[in-house]
C-alpha cells in the first residue's frame, strides 16, 4: 500500500481554524487526521504541500515511524509548531488507514486497552457573562449534562500581575462555580501561562480554599525555573506542556518534576505515537498524563485512542460540546460525552470519517485569539477565555 496524495479541508470559527488532512492510498483506504491553529493555517497548509512532494506521496501508511524521522529530519532543519502541526495530521490519518486495513481500533495497535471509558473535563461552557451569577448559572448547567470535572479561567486579562480588584473579582467567580457544582466535582483552574511566580503563586493561594484540582500554565512556558518555583510553594498539582512541541523538548520539565501533570497537544506534538513515547516516559517519572485538546473530534478520537493505552493517563479536555455545536455535522462517529466519560472507541482506525461536504459550509477564517486585548471578553467571551 502507498499513499498517492494527501487533501487539506479547513472548518473555520471565530477564534481559530481545524485544519482536516484526508491521506489517500492506492488501495482505496483513507485516513484521516486533524490540528488546530491560533493562526498560521496557511503556513501549515504551505508545509504539508511541501511535505506531500518530498516525504508523503509514495510512502507506506504502516511505516508511520518512517515517515515521521523523514518529515521531522529529512529537511534538515529544526521542526516547530508548524512542522509537528503537519507531522501530527498526517501520522494520525496513517494510523487510521493501518487500523481500518487491519480491522481495529487504533489503541489496539499500541499496546491493548487498559481502560473502557475515559474521564472528560469540560472547556468552553463559560463563553457567557462574566459575572458570578452567569457563571453558577452555567457551571450547574455543566453538571447537569453529567460531567464530573470543569476548568475555567477566571482572571480577566490580566498579565504578569492582578491587581486587588480583579483579584477579588477572579475569587467571586471561582466561589460561584465551586457553589454551583458541588465538592465532588474536579474544577481545574487555568492561568494561560501569564503570570510572574510571585502573581501566580498569591493567586493560587487565594484560590486554595476552593480545591482545585490543578493549577495549570501559572508562567509563561518558557522558563522552566519560573515554573519550579511556583510547583514549589503552592499545594495544589502543576499542570503544563501544551505549548511544547517536540517530546524531547520535555526532558528539563522531567528532570526539574516542575510539573505533576503534562498537557501535550497530539495535533502539534507529532501526532499518536508521538504522544505515546512522552506518556511512557512521563510514566517513569511518575507524572499524569492530560492531554491539551481544543480542537475538533478527529483530534478528541486519536486522543482516546491513546487514552485507552496509557496506563498514566488521567483526563480529557472536551470542548465541543460547548462552543462548536454549528460544526457538528463535519465529523462522523463524534465521540460522545455520557455521565462524564468518553466509552473508548471499539470501530477499527480512529473511528470517525470526515464529511468533506459538510466542512465546506465552514469555510477557514481570519481568527483571533488574545487574552490581554482591552474590551476583548466584552466583545466575544467565547473569544477571550479559552484555549
Amino acid at each position: 500500500m502507498r499513499i498517492t496524495h494527501i487533501s487539506s479541508h479547513v472548518v473555520g470559527t471565530p477564534w481559530r481554524n481545524l485544519t482536516y488532512i484526508q491521506v489517500h492510498t492506492d488501495e482505496g483506504l483513507t485516513g484521516v487526521g486533524e490540528t488546530r491553529m491560533l493562526g498560521h493555517t496557511d503556513a501549515l497548509l504551505g508545509y504539508l504541500r511541501e511535505a506531500a512532494d518530498h516525504h508523503i506521496v509514495g510512502s507506506d501508511p504502516f511505516a508511520v515511524e518512517d515517515l515521521v524521522r523523514r518529515m521531522k529530519y529529512g529537511d534538515y532543519g529544526r521542526a516547530g509548531e508548524i512542522v509537528m502541526s503537519g507531522i501530527a495530521c498526517v501520522e494520525m490519518a496513517c494510523w487510521d488507514i493501518k487500523g481500518k486495513a487491519l480491522g481495529v481500533p487504533v489503541w489496539q495497535l499500541l499496546g491493548g486497552k487498559v481502560t473502557d471509558r475515559v474521564k472528560a473535563y469540560a472547556n468552553g461552557w463559560y463563553t457567557t457573562e462574566r459575572t458570578p451569577e452567569a457563571y453558577h448559572k452555567a457551571a450547574q448547567a455543566v453538571v447537569e449534562r453529567g460531567y464530573r470535572a470543569l476548568k475555567i479561567d477566571p482572571f480577566g486579562t490580566g498579565h504578569f500581575e492582578l491587581d486587588h480588584d480583579a483579584t477579588r473579582y477572579a475569587v467571586s467567580l471561582i466561589e460561584a462555580v465551586r457553589d454551583a457544582i458541588g465538592p465532588r466535582t474536579e474544577l481545574m483552574l487555568e492561568m494561560h501561562g501569564r503570570f510572574s511566580p510571585s502573581t501566580a503563586v498569591r493567586l493560587a493561594k487565594e484560590m486554595a480554599p476552593f480545591h482545585p484540582a490543578w493549577l495549570e500554565e501559572p508562567v509563561p512556558p518558557e522558563n522552566l525555573r519560573a515554573l519550579a518555583k511556583v510547583a514549589d510553594r503552592v499545594d495544589m498539582p502543576v499542570a503544563t506542556g501544551e505549548r511544547i512541541h517536540d517530546r524531547i523538548e520535555f526532558r528539563e520539565l522531567f528532570e526539574s518534576q516542575a510539573a505533576d501533570i503534562i498537557q501535550p497537544d497530539l495535533g502539534h506534538l507529532g501526532g499518536i505515537l508521538e504522544t505515546r513515547k512522552l506518556a511512557a516516559t512521563a510514566e517513569t517519572h511518575y507524572m499524569l498524563v492530560a492531554p491539551h485538546n481544543v480542537g475538533g473530534p478527529v483530534l478528541t478520537a486519536a486522543s482516546l485512542q491513546l487514552a485507552g493505552c496509557t496506563p498514566n493517563f488521567k483526563i480529557l479536555e472536551h470542548f465541543n460540546d460547548f462552543a462548536d455545536a454549528g460544526i457538528r455535522k463535519v465529523v462522523k462517529g463524534a465521540p460522545q460525552v455520557v455521565d462524564g466519560y468518553f466509552e473508548l472507541p471499539q470501530a477499527p482506525g480512529l473511528g470517525v470519517e470526515l464529511d468533506t461536504e459538510a466542512a465546506a459550509e465552514f469555510p477557514q477564517q481570519r481568527a483571533r485569539f488574545d487574552l490581554w486585548a482591552e474590551g476583548w471578553e466584552k466583545r466575544n467571551p467565547a473569544e477571550g477565555t479559552e484555549k
